[in-house]
């Protein structure tokens, strides 16, 4: 191989990768959101905790985990809990015709749940909720002290006629807990982006939309990073299908 060849190669895996990159940065759309509901007081939540963990280092996935309050009579407080995050999941319960709420639990795409400790279950959901649902190109990225959040005008024929809220959700990357009580008492848990805020930040009507937030308002939120969800809205408010999303990860870096 002659030199110059050589210094060609080089030079497209460069650009290679560094498209890559800024497009991985800005958020290319992705393949699905993975929203676990979780706590620390649940004897059955660790293994769902530790699933999640795979989703958090993948690029085609969204994965958040929503730390819920209600077992926390059980002996054990969560620290990562928080009303919000149980308003979220109860929200879910009424869209998809449940009767009650469980941990750990999975929602897909806004649109189906599973145990979150079912790895293959899951899968399956992706594969079958992809194309009813990520529709939208949505990307996120820093732009000097702001993020910047940009949803595309919808295709013919998919969500161009659907209203939906523009939801950014904020997020820790790594927290390691020590459980002192309850049913965990005594483990070392480490879990992977824990929700530390849900913010509505606007509507989208099929069109172009561009908002842009400041730097210090993620940073106070969430220092993990920043996920832009777009999701329908059903009659009586509670969340739909989520049609577009992005992340920005590690935001003060």
């Amino acid at each position: 191989m002659t030199l110059s060849r050589r210094l060609r190669l080089a030079l497209a895996a460069a650009t290679l990768l560094v498209t890559h990159s800024a497009a991985a940065e800005a958020g290319e759309r992705q393949r699905g959101v993975v929203e676990l509901f979780t706590s620390q007081g649940c004897s059955s939540c660790p293994p769902a905790d530790a699933n999640l963990a795979g989703y958090a280092q993948r690029d085609d996935v969204i994965a958040l985990a929503y730390h819920v309050d209600y077992w926390d009579y059980l002996g054990w407080s969560d620290t990562l809990a928080s009303p919000e995050n149980t308003q979220r999941q109860r929200d879910y319960a009424t869209a998809l015709g449940n009767r009650t709420v469980y941990t750990p639990q999975v929602i897909v795409n806004g649109m189906a749940h599973r145990n979150g400790a079912d790895g293959p279950a899951i899968e399956r959901l992706l594969a079958e909720t992809t194309s009813q649902s990520m529709q939208v190109d949505v990307s996120i990225r820093k732009s000097d002290d702001s993020i910047v959040i940009e949803a595309r005008e919808g295709a013919p024929g998919t969500a161009a006629a659907v209203k939906a809220n523009l939801l950014l959700v904020f997020f820790e990357a790594k927290t390691v807990v020590k459980i002192l009580r309850g049913e965990n008492a005594g483990r070392d848990v480490v879990y992977w982006n824990a929700v530390t805020g849900i913010q509505a930040a606007g509507m989208w009507h099929g069109e172009d939309l561009r908002l842009e937030i400041p730097m210090s308002e993620v940073r106070r939120k969430g220092s993990g990073g920043c996920a832009a969800l777009l999701q329908t809205l059903g009659k009586d408010g509670t969340p739909g299908r989520i049609i577009g999303a992005a992340v920005l990860r590690n935001p003060g870096m």
